[in-house]
């Protein structure tokens, strides 16, 4: 697997804000398949910061249900996903909305 397709996207919550700002950890849904390993190699490449730990928790999908304008309930699930908590070194941080693309 290639260190670009590990990280799908980062999630950004009132929590996650807080978890940055206290701990300097930062939430990424991940690619089920990576493991501790990669996602810290995929994070030090992308961001150019030092991974201290990694902790990663799968979330199961969740039952959706929705009603059409005519009063029809459609029943759908939301797909299960994972989910990696990154804890960066002291003195390196992750700006999300300035990032340079090259």
């Amino acid at each position: 697997m290639h260190l670009y397709e590990v990280i799908k996207r980062p999630i950004l919550t009132e929590k996650t804000t807080k978890l940055q700002e206290t701990r300097n950890c930062y939430v990424f849904e991940v690619d089920r398949r990576a493991n501790k390993t990669l996602i810290k190699q995929a994070v030090e490449k992308i961001f150019n910061v030092k991974v201290r730990k990694v902790n990663t928790a799968i979330i199961p999908g969740k039952r959706r249900i929705r009603y059409t304008r005519d009063g029809k309930i459609i029943q759908g699930k939301k797909p299960p996903y994972k989910k990696a908590y990154v804890y960066l070194e002291p003195g390196y941080t992750i700006d999300f909305f300035n990032l340079e693309t090259t």
